[in-house]
């Protein structure tokens, strides 16, 4: 005989994914925010070396 679905544990499941999925997001948009600092400070660099 099957055992009965677990519908607690099935729904802890589903929130640790969604929590992962969007944590997974929060680090990709914070890398791609990181890169276009980084960017936008490499840059700037060359323009002040050029009005000294």
């Amino acid at each position: 005989m099957a055992f009965p679905p677990n519908y607690n544990q099935e729904r802890n499941n589903r929130a640790k994914a969604k929590q992962q999925k969007a944590f997974e997001k929060l680090q990709k948009r914070e890398d791609k925010s990181a890169s276009r600092k980084h960017e936008a400070q490499v840059e700037q660099r060359p323009e002040a070396k050029k009005e000294e």
